[in-house]
């Protein structure tokens, strides 16, 4: 079982905020450690690069870039090992690894960023390490989906969700060519999944958030999380300096692509979906009634 005895820890971290807290206060503070929970790759990530940059000697065995690389092989091993993402998740990591390791490998042969750092472990002008900080987007997602016990409702037709999704990825490179639709693509994004309601549980009430709000909020920490990056050189977007902040223009970047990985999830499991906008029960309705906080019907 994924997630294996923190099921235990969550609950009776719960009971404590609760019993020490406003209720309000509570929910917020199991809401930022559940997420953080969540986001565990991506963090634990983002320390490897902040304390690599801090402790790592040039006359080192091998670079820092190899160094990420061998932690963030490190990291996700021991996450499957110790069953904190499942096999299925894996997959769905391991799809948007490549298809970021894609996208690095193009923006890099255009200028669009490069890595100033020598590696061992690279593949034409990206070093390896890169494509887990797609993975790490791609893990937060899944996880998060599995923590929460989300339920995406009414979820636009599936069809329609993969053609949005696909755009998106394949404007990130057509637009050095072609006219570029990422305008077109945040109205599509509001018209497709305006209505659809990220529903999730803090504690026994079903909570909910536009789905539009919650991708927006994902790529603001994203987007802190390339500061994070680009201020210790690890990658350097072009004419930008290291101690300038990323463009906020790079948050709609990440807005889009967000979705993109959110669609690359799916395309390995649609249990979360559903079309039907019936709001879950509570925790009370389902001890009383012994139902599965999964009752949205889902998408066929």
């Amino acid at each position: 079982m994924a997630d294996w005895g923190t099921r235990g820890l969550e609950r009776a971290a719960g009971d404590w905020a609760r019993a020490r807290l406003p209720g309000w206060l509570a929910e917020f503070v199991m809401f930022v450690l559940k997420q953080g929970w969540a986001a565990l790759f991506g963090i634990l990530f983002c320390i490897a690069i902040l304390a690599s940059k801090a402790i790592w000697q040039p006359d080192w065995v091998i670079s820092r870039y190899d160094g990420l690389f061998l932690f963030a092989v490190l990291t996700q091993a021991f996450m499957l090992i110790f069953r904190l993402e499942t096999w299925e998740e894996a997959k769905v990591i391991l799809l948007f690894h490549l298809t970021g390791t894609a996208m690095e490998l193009f923006k890099t042969s255009v200028g669009s960023w490069t890595y100033p750092e020598h590696s061992v472990f690279f593949l034409g002008n990206v070093p390896l390490f890169s494509g887990f900080m797609y993975a790490a987007i791609g893990s937060y997602i899944a996880r998060v989906v599995r923590i929460f016990e989300m339920r995406f409702a009414p979820y636009p037709p599936f069809w329609l969700s993969v053609a949005f999704g696909t755009a998106a990825y394949v404007n990130f490179f057509s637009h050095h060519f072609l006219p570029d639709i990422r305008v077109a693509l945040f109205v599509g994004s509001i018209v497709i999944f305006g209505r659809t309601r990220v529903w999730f549980y803090i504690g026994r009430k079903a909570r909910w958030m536009p789905m539009p709000l919650a991708a927006f909020l994902c790529a603001s920490v994203v987007w802190v999380a390339e500061n994070i990056g680009t201020m210790t050189g690890t990658w350097i977007y072009a004419g930008q300096s290291p101690l300038e902040i990323v463009s906020f223009a790079k948050m709609g970047s990440w807005y889009l692509l967000l979705y993109v990985a959110f669609v690359t999830v799916t395309l390995v499991s649609r249990s979360a979906l559903s079309q039907s906008a019936e709001r879950p029960p509570d925790r009370d309705e389902i001890a009383v009634r012994g139902l599965s906080p999964n009752a949205v019907a889902p998408l066929d």
